[in-house]
């Protein structure tokens, strides 16, 4: 079963994205792990995976995982990908003793922020780097450029995909469906994918935008949903390199069904946040505990 992966559109070859990658379980299967962003059900994922021998997969119930819950602080992007890459790589260590024995979640916002994938080009970008409004970062994400900011909900689940499937598509699939049951259960917004692009969409408009690293199964980076997030800046990029499409928020989605009654950021933002965290456990199987021991810098 060939299979290739997305955090904002696109879809490349195995052969060009990813290539002397390979994968193996228990069960036979192949997982093909594919970088990039533009048209595709898989173009938001960078990865470099290795062989491991016989990787486990732990019959049970709930596996736990970790939660750094800091969703209503602005934290910089360049300590929050450090962090990242710092429990990759702890949890690397423990792929080959059967020791990864914990999932971990980061939820946070950030202060904007322009972030291009692995491959991303600059001709999406309306302003020249040298002379950018916000900071830019260069990250080992699949995709084309986007934005974040305060506001923007973003999570960063770090998973250990021997404990679930070996199949960027489900993984990518399983985000896309957290977030469209979660968008409903708390707002009553109906939400969808499109066909040929990563992300989830209110009409003609992105709500939500994904991209992952995947490294010896266990992936990174995650998602951004747009919940009461200013929009202006995405005018000033080409966002997932997506021209013919909007970006959207929930706030401005429920502003338009609610007579113009005045919203509560910090209310929406919380009530997002629980409806996410809720789907996720549910859909990953996870037992999801809260944890202090992130030591990021909030602004």
């Amino acid at each position: 079963m060939v299979i290739s992966a997305p955090l904002c559109h696109g879809f490349l070859p195995f052969s060009a994205a990813a290539k002397g990658s390979s994968a193996c379980s228990r069960r036979r299967r192949r997982l093909v792990l594919a970088a990039g962003c533009h048209s595709g059900p898989v173009a938001a994922a960078a990865t470099d995976a290795a062989p491991v021998a016989d990787a486990a997969r732990v019959g049970v119930a709930r596996r736990r995982c970790e939660c750094f819950d800091l969703h209503q602080q602005i934290v910089p992007f360049a300590e929050s990908w450090a962090r990242q890459k710092s429990i990759v790589k702890r949890r690397k260590g423990l792929v080959d003793s059967n020791e990864d024995h914990t999932d971990t979640l980061i939820a946070l916002q950030h202060p904007p922020v322009y972030t291009l994938g692995t491959g991303s080009s600059e001709e999406f970008l309306h302003f020249d780097v040298g002379d950018s409004p916000y900071e830019v970062h260069r990250i080992d994400r699949g995709g084309e450029v986007t934005y974040h900011g305060p506001g923007q909900l973003v999570m960063y689940p770090i998973i250990n995909l021997r404990y679930h499937e070996l199949d960027l598509h489900w993984y990518l699939r399983s985000l896309e469906d957290m977030i469209i049951r979660a968008l409903y259960s708390a707002f009553s917004i109906k939400a969808s994918t499109v066909k040929g692009l990563t992300g989830v969409w209110v009409g003609d408009q992105k709500v939500a935008a994904i991209g992952i690293h995947c490294s010896r199964y266990i992936v990174y980076h995650g998602l951004a949903l747009n919940v009461t997030t200013d929009l202006a800046p995405f005018e000033r990029i080409v966002p997932c390199g997506i021209k013919d499409r909007r970006v959207g928020s929930i706030k401005d989605i429920l502003q338009r069904t609610s007579n113009g009654r005045e919203l509560n950021d910090a209310e929406l933002m919380d009530i997002a946040y629980d409806s996410l965290i809720k789907e996720f456990a549910e859909i990953f199987q996870l037992s999801v505990e809260p944890s202090t021991d992130l030591y990021l810098q909030p602004r």
